[in-house]
């Protein structure tokens, strides 16, 4: 994606998006190409304003993904567990700084996000980490790296409420024996305190006809790069994603 097109947006300092953090949240999502996101994009200037960080508006991130051997949260997710965990290590590449997360679903449908800050990302981790996740999940379970996710994003913060919106494109996968990338899709996530369908951004991704999409970056890079493991509950969001690429 090209940065130029958010030149018109207000701009927003990480210092002053901090109080919109939501690390307590109703997360939704929506699917769609970089063609259709250059069309939506104009229709939220005037409501949303652009997180900045030394010039940059378009961030790159890179993610770690932990699980079990046996791959037990993607499994859980698999399956349909309600309250389920995810676990990462995100580097901020541009504002150069990293956190362990440990994202928690809840019956709800909340989210909840717990981090610590690391000094960079820990292909193994440390004593440090290990008591973190366990203290946090209240579960001790042994740990691995998985999988490698790179990605590009800008984030949008809503001037009159609660509401933050990330999206996603550049895609790329890694593990230690392949690479994926997933080309021309882009990952609109909308985040509030409650759910909110009367604001700018859902009105603009209607008028497109853009609907939700369940979509777990962790999820759909594992069913895509592993071997041996059920990918049922992902077929519908692979054969939606095939069709976008194409």
């Amino acid at each position: 994606m090209d940065a130029s097109s958010l030149s018109q947006f207000e701009p927003i300092a990480l210092k002053e998006m901090n109080s919109v953090s939501l690390l307590k949240r109703i997360d939704t999502k929506f699917l769609t190409t970089e063609s259709k996101l250059l069309e939506i994009i104009p229709e939220l200037i005037s409501d949303y304003k652009v997180l900045e960080i030394e010039e940059n508006r378009l961030m790159n991130y890179a993610t770690l993904y932990f699980d079990t051997e046996d791959l037990k949260s993607y499994t859980e997710h698999h399956n349909g567990r309600a309250k389920r965990h995810k676990i990462r290590m995100r580097k901020y590449i541009d504002s150069d700084l990293c956190f362990l997360e440990i994202k928690e679903k809840q019956n709800s449908g909340m989210t909840n996000k717990t981090r610590c800050s690391i000094v960079d990302i820990e292909t193994v981790l440390s004593k440090k980490s290990i008591d973190f996740i366990k203290k946090t999940t209240k579960k001790d379970q042994v740990l691995k790296s998985v999988l490698y996710n790179y990605f590009q994003r800008f984030t949008l913060v809503n001037t009159q409420r609660a509401e933050r919106v990330t999206i996603d494109s550049c895609l790329n996968y890694k593990t230690n024996d392949s690479t994926k990338t997933l080309q021309n899709i882009v990952i609109i996530e909308v985040k509030q305190e409650k759910q909110n369908t009367q604001t700018p951004v859902y009105k603009a991704l209607k008028s497109k006809k853009i609907r939700t999409s369940s979509f777990s970056k962790y999820c759909i890079g594992a069913a895509n790069l592993f071997t041996g493991i059920k990918t049922n509950r992902f077929k519908e969001i692979n054969l939606k994603i095939n069709k976008l690429i194409n």
